[in-house]
């Protein structure tokens, strides 16, 4: 059973994926429930619903998505470079990317999409991630990430360095 709700879960993404124009940002914020802020220096912020705060890295393309149709973004469908999200606790927002599915659970984690894979990194909270057609995953902790490639193999956690975290912080202004 929870297999079929992951699977109809990742259908009903893609078909959204489908039908959401990217370029169009503005507009697809008013549907979403969130409020977009562009930064002096080329990164987004999406104030949503819920007190979900999503930070975009400049030229990152991604799409939001109200997969419940409640007027609420409820995922971010990002297919290249980073974004930041900070959620609270009890929250059920997701970032799916082609490599990819991150679900939160109540934190503050980063996810960037390049080459083929997708990071995944949580600096505060728990976030459970998994391959987009797979059903299993990992639940990462504060300090932990996971790369996520096509390969199929075992996702393993580790912990990063500060030089790999300080990089991609970076790229999102923090």
């Amino acid at each position: 059973m929870r297999f079929l709700a992951h699977s109809l879960s990742f259908l009903a993404i893609v078909l959204v994926m489908l039908g959401v124009r990217t370029g169009h940002l503005a507009a697809q914020t008013v549907r979403s429930g969130c409020v977009f802020e562009a930064l002096s220096d080329g990164r987004q912020v999406l104030r949503c619903q819920r007190n979900v705060t999503i930070t975009v890295e400049q030229g990152a393309r991604f799409s939001l998505a109200d997969r419940d149709s409640d007027g609420n973004a409820d995922a971010l469908l990002l297919r290249y470079k980073a974004v930041l999200v900070d959620s609270p606790a009890g929250s059920r927002f997701q970032v799916v990317t082609p490599q990819a599915i991150a679900a939160v659970r109540g934190t503050r984690w980063a996810v960037d999409v390049g080459s083929g894979k997708t990071a995944v990194f949580v600096e505060r909270g728990r976030v459970g991630v998994q391959r987009t057609a797979s059903s299993t995953g990992v639940v990462l902790g504060p300090g932990e990430g996971v790369d996520v490639d096509s390969s199929g193999g075992p996702l393993t956690v580790r912990t990063w360095g500060k030089p790999r975290v300080d990089a991609l912080m970076a790229r999102l202004g923090q």
